[in-house]
């Protein structure tokens, strides 16, 4: 008898911002941004490159899965046991973009971690849209 796989959850945030998809396509993409809403890194927008964000706490590991400019942005996500993968799409709407993050890879027994993600992501958009506000 096979054994049931366990249920992997997913973190979702969806938002609409008042700019262009090119503006969060560079919030999203250059290290010196994403710095100012989320972590210091040493991201670069290439399929494969593996790259670190880290803070006082730690750091995460993570490999760019998927970039389509302006629309898509897919990397690894790994620290502390958990494997998750986060998902950026952006989409053109009339008063700007709809912007959804979506964090997979929740095992049941990463309570914490999920939790953390529901609560930190929240926040997370909220220092981005104040980065946005400062962008030229």
């Amino acid at each position: 008898m096979a054994e049931a796989t366990p249920e992997i959850r997913t973190v979702v945030v969806e938002r609409d911002f008042a700019h262009k998809p090119e503006k969060l396509w560079r919030a999203l993409t250059q290290p010196h941004l994403i710095k100012e809403w989320l972590m210091s890194n040493d991201f670069a927008p290439h399929i494969g490159h593996t790259f670190k964000f880290t803070a006082d706490w730690g750091a995460i590991d993570c490999e760019v899965k998927e970039i389509e400019p302006n629309r898509t942005l897919s990397y690894s996500w790994d620290a502390y046991g958990l494997e998750s993968t986060v998902t950026w799409t952006l989409t053109p709407i009339a008063a700007g973009t709809q912007l959804r993050m979506e964090q997979t890879g929740f095992r049941p027994h990463q309570n914490q971690a999920y939790h953390g993600a529901r609560m930190g992501w929240q926040d997370y958009f909220g220092k981005l849209e104040d980065a946005l506000g400062r962008m030229e």
